[in-house]
């Protein structure tokens, strides 16, 4: 019993110095970024009034109102919600927080206005209005100020593999000698759970679960980190049951659906206009078909606007970069993704969704398949107009750039949820207004 006694004091101890060692600012606790936004909401519908900012409110007592109480309730739900939004988008690679605070709230706003306007619930404008001011304006500067002066630290329990990880970027990297090592300024404990470990590492991992330190597995740190899953040694124990979500897989289709029906006539306008510019310019037809494979491997035809003056017979080689065959409207109307605008009516009869893996042709997807065989997976999700390849690689014109590609594509299935389609349509937007990617 008086061994069994020292030792877990023995691990108390260890247990309270690990915390403390890791302890984080207190900005970046949620509870706290929304008590601050509460308080900053009240302060600024409080004090604007009293300085003449507003004719629509001019006292307390309109603020203390039903429908303007009703209003900063809905206002803070949706300040709230667009808070929560940020923080699970920034669970993915490659993001930093403050470029999402403007869209994310936007959405979540827009949605709670939409609510009210349909269930004809009366709203103050002017509350509305300010609480959406002062929420932006407060998770923007906080945002921007964790981006500069994030430190995100990881440290590694030394073996073969996670010597190769600290090569990774997206973290700063520490290896270290010996379990006493301390751990001042680390955001967690990366190590290969597959390898062995000596007691001493096994106990130092238990304090770190005792003190509420993180302990990541080398190979799922490096997916987040890169925002690729390696696709050359796949087994069902990295992908759990292997089928993603069913339900969110159908509520999906249901969302693809009605926003097709709601843009048909936009996109059909675009499309349109790009018809008669491709027409003036060159000779052929002004629509290109090919044979994709789709979801649950079951082939299709895609249909683009042409962009080429000459596309290959069998639509099967890559595009190179400046590629002469591309003319003057096709560089635009690739650059902007307007050549993708006709697979709207793809994805109104099924066969693709906005988000998801870009179709392959079907002879490049048997022949990925020869050499990969877990290369089908990848259809177990519907293809989509723009994908998380997409939007972190841009278009690929090498083989070895399509493998890559492929990385990312698993990454996606892997982790198949709305909130990584929510991050994917936000960047496709950016990429459309920059043009990222385009060849």
């Amino acid at each position: 019993m008086p061994k069994l006694t020292s030792y877990t004091t023995e691990m108390g101890f260890a247990a309270r110095e690990l915390s403390q060692a890791r302890a984080r600012p207190l900005t970046s606790s949620v509870r706290f970024q929304v008590v601050i936004l509460l308080l900053v909401a009240l302060i600024s519908l409080s004090i604007l009034p009293a300085i003449g900012m507003s004719t629509s409110v001019s006292s307390w007592r309109a603020l203390t109102a039903p429908q303007s109480l009703l209003s900063f309730f809905f206002a803070m739900l949706a300040s709230v919600c667009g808070l929560l939004l940020i923080r699970a988008l920034s669970k993915h690679p490659g993001l930093t927080k403050a470029p999402y605070v403007l869209p994310s709230l936007l959405v979540v706003y827009g949605l709670v206005i939409f609510l009210m306007f349909f269930f004809r619930i009366d709203y103050s404008r002017y509350v509305i209005g300010v609480s959406f001011l002062s929420s932006f304006t407060w998770l923007q500067a906080i945002f921007y100020i964790q981006d500069r002066r994030d430190n995100f630290t990881l440290a590694t329990i030394p073996s073969e593999s996670a010597t190769a990880t600290t090569t990774i970027k997206g973290a700063r990297w520490t290896i270290l000698q010996s379990p006493k090592d301390p751990l001042v300024g680390v955001a967690g404990v990366v190590v290969d759970l597959r390898s062995e470990l000596s007691p001493s590492w096994e106990r130092f991992i238990a304090q770190c679960a005792l003190a509420g330190v993180p302990v990541y597995d080398l190979k799922a740190i490096a997916e987040t980190l890169t925002g690729q899953v390696d696709v050359t040694h796949l087994s069902e124990t990295v992908y759990g049951s292997l089928l993603p979500s069913s339900a969110y897989l159908r509520i999906k289709r249901s969302v693809d659906f009605v926003a097709a029906l709601v843009l048909l006539p936009a996109f059909l306008f675009v499309i349109a206009l790009a018809a008669i510019a491709i027409k003036l310019e060159s000779d052929g037809p002004v629509f290109f078909k090919q044979q994709r494979m789709g979801f649950r491997a079951h082939s299709f035809n895609i249909f683009k606007l042409r962009s080429m003056t000459n596309e290959p017979a069998d639509g099967n080689s890559f595009t190179v970069e400046n590629d002469p065959r591309i003319t003057n409207v096709g560089k635009f109307i690739r650059k902007y993704r307007i050549d993708e605008f006709p697979q709207i009516i793809n994805i109104i009869k099924g066969e693709m969704s906005w988000i998801g893996p870009r179709p392959e042709a079907v002879a490049l997807s048997e022949w990925y398949a020869q050499d990969i065989p877990f290369y089908i997976y990848r259809h177990a999700v519907r293809p989509g107009i723009s994908g998380w390849a997409q939007v972190n690689q841009g278009n690929v014109a090498e083989i070895d750039a399509a493998s890559l590609k492929l990385r990312y594509d698993f990454y996606y299935i892997k982790y198949f949820s709305p909130f990584l389609d929510i991050l994917i349509v936000l960047r496709t937007f950016h990429t459309m207004l920059t043009g990222f990617g385009s060849k």
